[in-house]
């Protein structure tokens, strides 16, 4: 059975640094897209960092470019979000997401199909 679990996250302050890193199982196909995605409190699901094309694109949200970087292991079986600079803003879960199809936009949350469970970011200033 697929599966995503992520780990890392925790409780920091403003400017610390965190490595978010999600590990996938259970998949039969090639996974295309791997996404970090974060929610916080009241506020709707939004993506922040994305690796496909077997690890020769990646996406950042223009809120986490400069401090965020997203890596995958050569296996393409986990992806990395190294977050540098965290500020408050960036408290929120983040979910690792998987899609096997090459042809979806990967920078989108409804494309996704696989998703992990989350793991908490907490900046505090």
């Amino acid at each position: 059975q697929e599966q995503l679990v992520e780990s890392g996250g925790g409780s920091v302050q403003a400017g610390w640094s965190l490595t978010l890193s999600c590990e996938a199982s259970g998949f039969t196909d090639s996974i295309n897209c791997m996404g970090w995605f974060r929610q916080a409190p009241g506020k709707e699901r939004e993506g922040v960092a994305g690796i496909w094309d077997r690890g020769g694109t990646t996406y950042y949200a223009d809120s986490v470019k400069g401090r965020f970087t997203v890596s995958q292991d050569n296996a393409k079986t986990t992806v990395y979000l190294q977050m540098n600079s965290l500020k408050p803003e960036d408290t929120a879960m983040y979910h690792c997401a998987a899609d096997l199809r090459t042809w979806v936009d990967c920078t989108k949350v409804n494309e996704y199909t696989y998703w992990g469970q989350g793991t908490q970011v907490t900046v505090s200033s």
